[in-house]
């Protein structure tokens, strides 16, 4: 009798342990983890989640972390001796959440003045002076403190002229006050500007950018400041600054000066690296600086030839059309010359054709035409018509291969009437070093010089 009572005990005693053993449902540990908020307005205040304590406010909340795959838990409840108690609702939060939940308690000691069933909003903006509507009512000028508002979610709506209109919702607390900020976005304005000028026909520049010719209309400008430049061949640029009105149009006549007569120009020949030898129509013009431009003054209308060489570089060769009081600019970087070796051909052809083919101040025939056996490297082509001006470009051959020029020729330009004798010398010598300078074809671009 006595070992069955011991088997029997030993039995309870192992269902215990194993009952023991098995934690709740509520303390099971999953595998993401957000935090619940107790917010309260009196501190050392119980708070506990289903009945369970969790601690005490502290500098007016209460932050529990909590397993958001565990036991979620319903409600919570706050606690203090001598002060009323509050429960409320709980929902638990995501994975990395917090989610907060407000509590009011007031003291006991004076039974006779119920706690306040009622919260208040205060409502700011930047700028201020906003008008501020609550639930749809209006409410005056931010700032402003809306009062006696039952507890629950009301929309806010902060208006100011010129400003994007700033919708927002709030939820009040009994007993509490909520706060909105808006921070107002000024609205996009825009206006136009009606542009003519004498002479008509001018470019307009409006901050920099092309935007067409005189007379013209520009829409959907941004109000404000801008700068509005007009440029015209034979005229001074006219620049000022112009206001955009929001909402209107603003009429602006430019009046240009012209340019004194004159049968020269400029070249501004700029260069990376710097340090590079130009001459300009065969005769030595000097060197590019390091940093900015080499200025040639007093070039005679027309187009001449340009060329740049620096040693360990592939030389440049282009053509610059020089207008009268105008400015054009020569700018290249200079590649670094290759070794090379085989023989490919070159493919030359001309509009219109029928013109002279020069390889390296060599002629070796008239367009359209294909030349073999060209040793690899860089060569020069130059392509010469009567009536034409020359046109010189530098190819690069490459072994086995068929390196194509295709020369559009442009009807010469009557030369300017000699000024003085020793300049006629010097333009049949540039004409003579063209065909053996040897660079990169390209166009330059003018821009007047005030």
């Amino acid at each position: 009798m006595k070992t069955q009572s011991a088997f029997v005990v030993l039995i309870i005693g192992l269902v215990i342990s194993l009952v023991l053993s098995v934690p709740p449902a509520s303390a099971q540990i999953g595998g993401g983890q957000g935090w619940i908020t107790i917010s309260c307005n009196v501190d050392g205040a119980s708070v506990s989640f289903d009945g369970s304590y969790q601690g005490t406010t502290s500098g007016g909340s209460l932050t529990v972390p909590v397993y958001v795959t565990g036991q979620p838990f319903q409600s919570f409840t706050v606690t203090k001796a001598g002060y009323s108690s509050y429960s409320g609702p709980l929902s638990m939060p995501a994975d990395g959440q917090t989610l907060t939940f407000s509590a009011a308690i007031y003291p006991l000691s004076t039974p006779t003045t119920p706690p306040p069933s009622t919260g208040s909003v205060s409502i700011d903006s930047s700028p201020r002076g906003a008008a501020v509507y609550f639930n749809g009512n209006y409410r005056g000028l931010s700032p402003v403190v809306v009062s006696d508002v039952y507890p629950g979610s009301y929309s806010v709506d902060v208006e100011l002229d010129g400003y994007q209109s700033y919708l927002s919702t709030v939820t009040v607390y009994q007993g509490s006050q909520s706060s909105v900020f808006a921070s107002l976005v000024p609205q996009a304005r825009t206006g136009s500007l009606y542009i003519t000028s004498d002479p008509a026909g001018s470019s307009v520049f409006l901050d920099g950018l092309y935007q067409g010719i005189t007379p013209l209309r520009l829409g959907s400008l941004t109000s404000g400041t801008h700068t509005l430049q007009l440029d015209h061949t034979g005229y001074y640029d006219w620049r000022s600054p112009v206001t955009v009105p929001a909402g209107g149009t603003t009429t602006i006549t430019g009046t240009m000066n012209p340019l004194p007569a004159s049968n020269t120009g400029w070249i501004y020949v700029s260069s990376s690296p710097g340090g590079a030898a130009v001459t300009i129509d065969g005769n030595p013009a000097g060197q590019t600086p390091v940093n900015g431009a080499l200025e040639l003054s007093n070039i005679p209308v027309g187009v001449h030839s340009v060329s740049i060489e620096l040693g360990g570089y592939q030389s440049y060769l282009t053509t610059s059309a020089v207008i009268a009081n105008t400015v054009s600019e020569v700018s290249i970087a200079l590649q670094p010359t290759a070794p090379a070796s085989g023989s490919g051909s070159v493919a030359v052809q001309s509009a219109p054709p029928g013109a002279n083919v020069f390889l390296d101040n060599s002629f070796i025939g008239v367009t359209p035409l294909t030349l073999p056996d060209v040793p690899a490297g860089s060569h020069i082509v130059t392509v010469q018509l009567a009536g034409y001006a020359p046109y010189s470009a530098s190819v690069e051959v490459a072994a086995g291969t068929t390196s194509t020029v295709s020369a559009p020729l442009s009807a010469a330009t009557p030369a300017a009437p000699a000024t003085s004798a020793p300049l006629i010398p010097g333009i049949a010598a540039g004409a003579l070093v063209i065909a053996g300078v040897i660079a990169v074809g390209k166009d330059s671009r003018g821009r007047k010089r005030e």
